[in-house]
């Protein structure tokens, strides 16, 4: 169990956020800590399972990727261990949920065209055992939300929990 966020931590998961290739000692500097101290905490938060990974936002279109949608999926109940082991192999899809609702379980699929999607979705999802129904949205354009409010460095030790 990892132990709890203090404002420090908080404060380095936004500067981390912002720009994930920051130097630990800007970072430090950041945060007015000792580079030990953000070393400690770097190495705390990322083996308490805090921070999960360091990675490229990537564009989708410019990769290749132009067409999105969300498939929201039906599914038999006893069937989701499997089925998400599944689609964890899956190339195009980029997130799965687990949802409650009128659907079992949502996913983002993101392929270079329409004719893939269709693919993915009624070739190789329908197929899978345990996959009862599904609906398709497609995605015309998105864009980023605010994310977390942690708290930005220089707004003091005040914070959000």
């Amino acid at each position: 169990m990892a132990a709890p966020l203090d404002a420090t931590d908080k404060a380095m998961l936004a500067a981390l956020t912002d720009d994930a290739r920051i130097s630990i000692r800007a970072l430090a500097d950041r945060l007015n800590i000792s580079r030990a101290n953000a070393y400690s905490r770097l190495d705390r938060l990322t083996r308490d399972g805090v921070i999960t990974g360091f990675g490229a936002r990537v564009d989708p279109k410019l990769a290749g990727l132009g067409t999105s949608a969300y498939v929201l999926l039906t599914v038999e109940q006893m069937a989701w261990r499997s089925l998400k082991a599944a689609l964890h192999e899956m190339p195009y899809i980029e997130h799965i949920a687990l949802v409650g609702g009128d659907f079992d379980v949502l996913l983002l699929v993101r392929t270079p065209d329409n004719a893939t999607l269709r693919d993915v979705v009624l070739e190789h999802i329908h197929a899978m055992e345990g996959v009862r129904g599904s609906r398709t949205w497609l995605i015309f354009e998105e864009g980023d939300g605010p994310g977390a409010p942690w708290p930005r460095p220089g707004e003091g030790r005040k914070g959000n929990g």
